[in-house]
C-alpha cells in the first residue's frame, strides 16, 4: 500500500490594530497601530482605574510597579524581536493608568494573619478568600464609582498555604476521579502540553485563582492576580519589559478594551470551543456540565455554562450530549451571539477535542440550520511526527497531508522570525477531522490564527488556538461559582482568564 504525504505551509495569522497594518506580532502592531479600539472613536477608553486588593506591603508594591508602567521599561535582552522594549501604558493603548487611594483595599493583617496560622487547611482557604471576596465587595460599592479591573495582591505565604488545596470527596466524586484517571492514562487528554480539558488533579485539588474569581464575578468586576514575581525585579525573574507587555495588554482587554482583532477576510464567522467539566449540584450531586467558549472574528469573546449530563452517563470515558442538549446549546451560542453582535454569523465553526457522536451533529447542525457554513471540527491527539533536516523542529504553521485524508497541522513549531524554536517539547501536530468535507486550508489558517487571539498575553508563541484553551480554567471557575449563586455567572470571557 502506498502513502502519499503533502506537506504545505500555513503563513502566520494577520492582526488588525487600530492604525495602518496588518501585523503579525501583537507587540510591534501596538506599537506602531496602537489598540484596535482606537477605530471606535469616543467609545475608546481613554482611562483605565485600577484597584488594588491586598496586604499594604504587597498593596504599595502594586502601586509601584504600575506606576512604572506608566513609563518606558527595558527588557535589556539581545534578542528584541522576540523581547522588544516596553514604551509605557499611555503610549502603546492611548489610554491613561489611573490608580487612587480611594480604590485600594489593605487587608486587615490581624485577620490575615491569624487565618494564616489555622491548623486546617480548608479553613485557612476559606478565611483568607473571604478576606479578599470582602475587598472585592467594597470597592464594588465604592461611592466614586468602581475600578475597571481589580489587581489582586497575593503574598508568598498566602501562596504557600492557598495556591491548591486537598479536597474532601464523596464517594461518588472518588468514582468521578477514577474515571478521569483511566482517561489520563490513556492519552485522551494530553492535546496540549498544558491540558486543556478538565483532569484528575481538578477533582483532587481546589484551586485558589479560580475561587478568587468566581468571588470577583459576583461583583462584576475582572481580577488581575499578581504575586511577588510580577511586581518586582529578579536575577532570576522575566525582565521588566516582558512582566509589563503580558500584564498591560491582559488588563487592557478585562478592562473593555480589544487590543487587536483577526484580520477581517471571509464571511462573518462565530467560533466555538464544547468542553467539560464537573459540577456540584444544589442535591450536592456530582454531574458533568457542558461549556461552550465562543469568539466572533470581531474580537467579542463569551463563556456560556451549559446543560448538565446524568451522573450515570457521566462516569464514561467519552461524554456526550443528547441531540435535545446539542440542539439547546446551539440556540444558546446563537442567541449570545447575537446579543453582542446585533447579528447572527454567516459561518459558524465548533471546535471540540473529543468525538462528536450522531446525536451532537444532528442536534447542532439543526440548531445552525439558517447558518450558511457550519463545520463541526475535531481537534485530536497524535503522536504523529516529522523529522527535519537540520537543528530545528518543523516550522510553525506546517500542514502534512496523508493520502488526502489525513491533517496534521503544527501548532508550534520553528519560528523564523524569532530565529528559533522557543518552545520546551518536541512539537507535537493536532489531527484536524471534521464530519463532512472541509476546506483544510482555511480550517488550519482558522486555528492558527485562534492562537493569536489570547489576551491574557502578548506572546506570539503560544499554539493553542483560544477556543479550547482556556476550557480547563472555565470549567473551574463556573465550578467554583457554583448553582446556588442566585444570578447566571457573567457570560463575558474578561472574567474567565
Amino acid at each position: 500500500m502506498s502513502i502519499t504525504i503533502d506537506i504545505s505551509e500555513i503563513p502566520e495569522p494577520q492582526l488588525e490594530f487600530g492604525g495602518p497594518g496588518p501585523f503579525t506580532d501583537p507587540k510591534t502592531g501596538l506599537i506602531n497601530a496602537g489598540p484596535f479600539d482606537l477605530l471606535f472613536g469616543a467609545a475608546h477608553r481613554t482611562e483605565i482605574r485600577l484597584g488594588i486588593v491586598g496586604p499594604s506591603l504587597m498593596n504599595q508594591r502594586a502601586v509601584t510597579w504600575f506606576s512604572r508602567c506608566r513609563g518606558m521599561l527595558s527588557s535589556g535582552m539581545s534578542n528584541s524581536v522576540q523581547y522588544p522594549d516596553f514604551p509605557g501604558f499611555q503610549a502603546i493603548f492611548r489610554s491613561e493608568l489611573k490608580l487612587s487611594s480611594q480604590w485600594t483595599v489593605d487587608l486587615n493583617e490581624d485577620k490575615l494573619a491569624g487565618a494564616l496560622s489555622e491548623k486546617s487547611q480548608k479553613k485557612c482557604f476559606e478565611d483568607i478568600l473571604s478576606l479578599y471576596a470582602a475587598g472585592f465587595k467594597k470597592l464594588a460599592t465604592s461611592e466614586i464609582g468602581s475600578p475597571d479591573v481589580i489587581i489582586c495582591c497575593l503574598p508568598d505565604e498566602v501562596v504557600d498555604r492557598c495556591w491548591s488545596i486537598q479536597n474532601t470527596l464523596t464517594a461518588q466524586e472518588k468514582k468521578a476521579l477514577e474515571a478521569l484517571k483511566k482517561k489520563q492514562a490513556s492519552g485522551q487528554l494530553s492535546l496540549f502540553d498544558e491540558p486543556v480539558e478538565e483532569i484528575s488533579e481538578d477533582l483532587e485539588r481546589r484551586d485558589f485563582r479560580r475561587a478568587l474569581k468566581a468571588k470577583a464575578m459576583a461583583e462584576r468586576i475582572p481580577i488581575q492576580i499578581v504575586t511577588d514575581r510580577a511586581l518586582l525585579d529578579a536575577v532570576n525573574g522575566q525582565d521588566p519589559a516582558t512582566r509589563a507587555w503580558h500584564l498591560c495588554v491582559s488588563i487592557y482587554y478585562k478592562a473593555g478594551g480589544i487590543p487587536w482583532r483577526l484580520r477581517s477576510e471571509g464571511p462573518e464567522t462565530c467560533f466555538v470551543g464544547i468542553s467539560f467539566y464537573h459540577l456540584k449540584t444544589n442535591l450536592r450531586h456530582l454531574v458533568k456540565s457542558c461549556i461552550a467558549q465562543g469568539f466572533s472574528s470581531e474580537g467579542e469573546g463569551f463563556a456560556l455554562r451549559g446543560v448538565s449530563i446524568p451522573p450515570e452517563k457521566a462516569q464514561k470515558r467519552d461524554v456526550h450530549l443528547s441531540e435535545e442538549q446539542a440542539f439547546y446549546m446551539g440556540q444558546r451560542i446563537l442567541s449570545e451571539y447575537h446579543d453582542r453582535t446585533g447579528g447572527y454569523p454567516l459561518r459558524m465553526v465548533i471546535h471540540k477535542s473529543s468525538w462528536y457522536n450522531d446525536d451532537e451533529i444532528n442536534g447542532f447542525r439543526q440548531a445552525f440550520k439558517n447558518i450558511p457554513v457550519v463545520e463541526l471540527i475535531n481537534l485530536m491527539h497524535t503522536d504523529f511526527r516529522l523529522v527535519n533536516y537540520g537543528s530545528y523542529p518543523p516550522k510553525r504553521g506546517t500542514l502534512c497531508t496523508v493520502n488526502e485524508s489525513a491533517y496534521y497541522l503544527f501548532n508550534t513549531g520553528f519560528m523564523p522570525s524569532l530565529g528559533t524554536y522557543p518552545g520546551p517539547h518536541i512539537p507535537r501536530p493536532l489531527e484536524i477531522r471534521s464530519d463532512q468535507p472541509f476546506d483544510i486550508y482555511r480550517t488550519a489558517s482558522d486555528i492558527m490564527s485562534l492562537s493569536r487571539m489570547n489576551w491574557n498575553t502578548s506572546s506570539i508563541t503560544g499554539g493553542q488556538p483560544v477556543t479550547l484553551f482556556f476550557s480547563r480554567q472555565v470549567g473551574g471557575i463556573m465550578s467554583e461559582y457554583g448553582e446556588n449563586n442566585p444570578t447566571e455567572p457573567p457570560s463575558s470571557f474578561r472574567f474567565y482568564i
